[in-house]
């Protein structure tokens, strides 16, 4: 069976077996009565997580595929970001808006800015946490104890993810501080 044939059909058979669950925080997607909106996005997160468990270069053609489709078909896989600054904000802003974690573009933006410049390998050995053994790493300075602590389901457990950083980041502060965006300073 070719990709191409395997897609529709793998769709088509998710469909069929969804079973209820809560309903979802995302937005509605196009296209979808009110009433179905809740099967899709299970339908939704089915495929996103088998997508995620195929080669990236399979991945990539599985979602050249899907926006071919027509809607609501083209809207089932999670939206793709840069592999920069501005797509690791966006990406974190999309699990964190899934998990109902608060926290604003520019709050985090100015945040990563103070705390590693933008570089998501940093990692402070000057610090009081360092001097404890537990230096700061990553965007938003996380050490690993709060990372796995605050770690938001979905993302990388490896610290120096960039959106796995940043949504564990947030899900402290909003612990916290109510919100990254209330953060000013080191946290």
């Amino acid at each position: 069976m070719t990709l191409r044939a395997f897609i529709p059909a793998a769709l088509a058979a998710a469909a069929i077996i969804i079973v209820p669950v809560t309903a979802s925080a995302e937005a509605p997607i196009a296209g979808v009565p009110n009433e179905l909106q809740q099967p899709a996005q299970q339908v939704k997160q089915v495929a996103t997580d088998q997508l995620n468990q195929l080669p990236q270069d399979q991945q990539n053609q599985v979602r050249d595929y899907v926006r071919t489709l027509p809607a609501p078909f083209n809207e089932l896989l999670p939206p793709v970001f840069q592999d920069n600054l501005d797509g690791w904000i966006k990406n974190a802003l999309y699990v964190m808006n899934q998990q109902n974690i608060p926290g604003s573009y520019d709050g985090i933006f100015r945040n990563i800015i103070r705390e590693s410049g933008g570089n998501p390998q940093a990692i402070n050995l000057y610090d009081s946490n360092a001097a404890a053994g537990i230096p700061s790493k990553g965007l938003l300075q996380v050490i690993d104890p709060t990372f796995q602590a605050y770690h938001v389901e979905g993302t990388s457990w490896d610290i120096y993810d960039p959106v796995a950083n940043i949504a564990a980041a947030c899900n402290y502060a909003a612990h916290r501080y109510g919100s990254i965006d209330n953060v000013f300073g080191a946290y």
